[in-house]
């Protein structure tokens, strides 16, 4: 939710391999043994790309949405941490019971728990914890920074009758401002390591993903040429018969392919760059609010649970050798239908209240 999904699957990775090299491998292991051992690296890799649905700073592609929407309608109410979090968090929460489902169904028997016991005892975690030591100064000044963020995020703009701390600065505050001021005093604090070092120096700042930034520009120029070149007008008028179609088809349409385009083809981020604009005129064709099917589209394109090489944290998984292709195929299908029927359920639900999705535009 609050890191890159690439980071968090790099970040959890070992402690999922951790867990599982107390287990026998080789021709010792069981079945129960080895399914688990698969389903612990599933779910890792999938609750990232769930987790990242979430929030707006839990993956590139929430922001390209935000940023397209800021861009083609600059006169309407730009999309908030706040906003997005009231819907994405209820969204990727039954995503996530969804992934649990279908993993203890398909991977996790009755009665293995018993099995696993003997390999799991609690004693043998705490006794790892306790040789971990206690928290540095500077894990716990970047907890603090960390925890003030979400508190500014989530206070900013809450509620039209509780308006937060962004109404004091008469809107000229947005959730960038709170996220640069909280990444400078990282430049700032000491992180009482070494005599004049900072809990954050330019060093570990280049290594930041800072090509994301020229991907969403990327995004802003296509968006443009879309307007400027006339493709607009020519696509609003090839679809017009998309104008009886209901919403109900359209939108699992627009998950399955955006899904299918970063599976096969390209990035989630890349995919949302190019998808989003054509998704615009659709919607102007069927009458329809534009949000309707560009969050299905953005969120759509994070579906991508079938390969190995779809996302940089399904390669993370597939590289420790513990899961096939066959496995991510296994819980990713059954997995894909439940984010896109999910999906197409709440949009003009949950949605429509969030979004405001029933005003015109």
């Amino acid at each position: 939710m609050w890191m890159h999904n690439v980071a968090a699957a790099v970040l959890m990775m070992p402690v999922a391999t951790g867990i599982i090299q107390r287990l026998p491998t080789g021709p010792n292991q069981s079945d129960v043994e080895n399914k688990f051992c698969r389903a612990v690296i599933l779910g890792v890799i999938y609750s990232t790309a769930i987790g990242g649905m979430s929030t707006l700073t839990g993956t590139g592609v929430n922001l390209i949405l935000v940023g397209m929407w800021k861009k083609y309608f600059p006169n309407e109410e730009p999309i908030s941490f706040n906003k997005w979090i009231f819907f994405g968090f209820p969204f990727a929460f039954l995503l996530f019971i969804a992934l649990w489902v279908i993993l203890c169904l398909l991977y996790c028997s009755k009665g293995s728990g018993r099995a696993l016991s003997a390999y799991l005892d609690k004693s043998h975690l705490k006794r790892e914890l306790e040789l971990l030591g206690p928290m540095a100064f500077a894990e716990k000044m970047v907890l603090g920074v960390f925890s003030i963020l979400i508190v500014l995020w989530m206070t900013k703009s809450i509620t039209d009758d509780i308006p937060g701390w962004g109404v004091l600065f008469n809107g000229r505050v947005g959730d960038g401002t709170v996220s640069v001021m909280m990444a400078t005093l990282l430049f700032i604090i000491p992180n009482k390591k070494e005599k004049g070092e900072k809990l954050m120096d330019w060093n570990k700042c280049k290594k930041l993903p800072w090509s994301l930034i020229l991907l969403l520009g990327a995004g802003f120029a296509i968006a443009e040429g879309v307007e400027s070149s006339g493709l607009a007008n020519v696509l609003s008028e090839t679809l017009d018969f998309l104008e009886r179609a209901p919403y109900l088809a359209v939108a699992p349409a627009v998950c399955l392919i955006s899904s299918i385009i970063t599976e096969f083809i390209t990035s989630n981020n890349a995919t949302t760059t190019l998808v989003v604009p054509l998704l615009i005129q659709i919607a102007k064709s069927m009458h329809l609010h534009p949000l309707l099917l560009m969050v299905p589209g953005a969120i759509g394109a994070q579906f991508a649970f079938l390969l190995p090489t779809a996302t940089p944290s399904n390669v993370v998984g597939f590289t420790t050798g513990h899961i096939e292709m066959k496995d991510m195929i296994k819980i990713g299908l059954p997995l894909k239908i439940a984010g896109i029927a999910t999906l197409t359920l709440l949009m003009p639900t949950l949605g429509a209240y969030v979004f405001e999705t029933n005003k015109d535009v």
